[in-house]
């Protein structure tokens, strides 16, 4: 017979409602792998056992069990918070999507140029991408056109 936990799980969810939580989140593997955890501790076994059932550090298991006693299933989802903030304002990035849809045939170089002279902030080309997509913008490669081709075109092709 094992040793007792040394942190008491909290049983938010019958052994039953635990199962059914399980079969339900077959494609979200980061919470299911947490309810593993916790079926693991609600059977009885220590932290450091149904840690390294799982295989996660016995740190990451009291952690986890932390979590769950506290918040119960919503302290097992992810939390994807915030990241590095913009360099630039909402403001700025209105003043910038104004000023980029004068014109159609933006290259990310001269946009990218553009947001360093009038705003003093340098991204990279993949970064920028990003930002034109938020925009709603398309990244693609300019249509050629013939330097040759004369302004009415359309209407001397209407012609003949």
């Amino acid at each position: 017979m094992g040793r007792r936990p040394e942190k008491e799980v909290v049983k938010w969810l019958t052994l039953e409602e635990l199962n059914e939580e399980i079969r339900s989140r077959k494609v979200c593997a980061e919470v299911l792998r947490k309810l593993f955890f916790i079926k693991e501790l609600y059977k009885g076994a220590a932290v450091p056992k149904a840690a390294k059932e799982v295989g996660v550090s016995k740190v990451i298991g009291y952690v986890w069990l932390e979590n769950w006693n506290e918040k119960g299933l919503e302290g097992l989802k992810p939390n994807y918070g915030g990241g590095r903030p913009s360099e630039l304002t909402e403001e700025q990035k209105e003043e910038l999507k104004k000023i980029l849809e004068k014109r159609d045939d933006w290259t990310t170089r001269e946009v990218r140029e553009l947001i360093n002279e009038e705003f003093g902030v340098e991204y990279s080309i993949r970064h920028l991408s990003r930002i034109l997509k938020s925009f709603g913008m398309k990244y693609s490669k300019p249509y050629q056109q013939d330097y040759r081709r004369p302004e009415n075109a359309e209407e001397e092709l209407k012609k003949t």
